[in-house]
């Protein structure tokens, strides 16, 4: 696991629990869930080998959630499939696997499958028939039954860009809002899990614990991002720390006659600053009416001089660089 996950969000989940739900040939002594385990300390992570058959699967996860009350549910691929409908519950489906039937097939998963990781029962593979298939086409075909309004606030879904299996963002997005890409693949590894999963657990325990953070603005031009379109040195992760501390956001302004730029903003944040800046840009040419604590920019144009709060002026003493910044915030200790 990477050093930078050990960082303010090992407080996270405290006493918790959480469910994880393994994907397609794998056990509960994947690797996601083990890096969840390090990255919750404070958590209990609970990551059972699911049955093959997906409707003991879904009896068992049913079962658990009744027993155990799981504050938060994490399923990943196959498991995303599951954890959709595991209603009533905080969820986070990573690359869900809601077409997996059809999945089998265009990726020449019929036959024999060894399980990748150990499993409790000593089970080293099992048989991907056309019966076993047309069980799970019968069991995706009740994802979304029971989708509304609450649902969708407690759903995320986290899409990799690089994920050559599953491609169901457009079907996820008929039912669900909170749709969001990553940088990475089907597979979780450990960069995904600090910078990509991480994130969303935090969102989420924070709206479970009623948990508010102080608000810090940091303006796209000239302070996340130079000239020449690419991110100010150390820029990224600055924002990777600052946004684990604070409730960050990115206000970038847009001139009333060249409305196109915003897209072309929008997909600089998803690209450069990822997973912690989902939903988090805003668009704002009068700066001193945004309510918060901290302003971190560049300029005074705007009405960043007339900012409420603090107004870290970036780029001149004592704040001529991101370091030179991260010290500031790192006195104040999350203040």
């Amino acid at each position: 696991m990477e050093e930078n996950s050990k960082d303010k969000r090992l407080d996270l989940m405290v006493g918790k629990k959480l469910l994880y739900v393994h994907g397609f040939g794998s056990s509960g002594a994947s690797g996601s869930a083990k890096g969840l385990r390090i990255l919750l300390p404070k958590a209990t992570v609970i990551s059972p080998d699911l049955p093959v058959h997906p409707a003991e699967a879904m009896e068992l996860l049913h079962h658990i959630c009744e027993t155990e009350k799981p504050d938060l549910i994490i399923g990943s691929s196959m498991g995303g499939m599951y954890s959709e409908m595991l209603y009533g519950f905080d969820r986070l489906l990573v690359n869900p696997a809601f077409q997996i039937a059809d999945t089998m097939s265009e990726h020449n998963m019929i036959g024999r499958v060894t399980f990748s990781n150990p499993r409790k029962d000593g089970m080293k593979d099992f048989l991907v028939n056309k019966t076993l298939q047309q069980e799970f086409r019968e069991v995706s075909s009740h994802c979304f039954e029971k989708v509304n309004k609450d649902e969708q606030r407690r759903v995320y879904a986290l899409y990799g860009i690089h994920d050559v299996l599953v491609h169901t963002f457009d079907l996820f997005t008929e039912h669900y809002t909170q749709a969001i890409r990553f940088n990475g693949a089907h597979f979780l590894n450990d960069h995904a899990l600090v910078h990509c999963v991480l994130p969303v657990i935090q969102w989420i325990d924070d709206r479970q614990e009623g948990r508010e953070r102080p608000i810090l603005y940091i303006s796209l031009d000239d302070t996340l991002r130079k000239a020449d379109g690419k991110p100010m040195e150390t820029a990224v992760k600055a924002y990777q720390q600052l946004s684990a501390i604070y409730d960050t956001y990115i206000l970038a302004t847009v001139p009333y006659n060249q409305p196109d730029s915003w897209g072309e903003q929008v997909r600089w944040v998803e690209q450069w600053l990822g997973v912690p800046a989902y939903n988090r840009l805003m668009i704002s040419s009068h700066k001193n009416l945004s309510y918060g604590d901290y302003l971190i920019d560049a300029h005074d144009a705007n009405g960043a001089d007339g900012f409420m709060g603090t107004h870290i002026k970036f780029g001149e003493d004592p704040y001529k660089t991101w370091e030179d910044v991260m010290v500031f915030f790192d006195r104040l200790g999350g203040q």
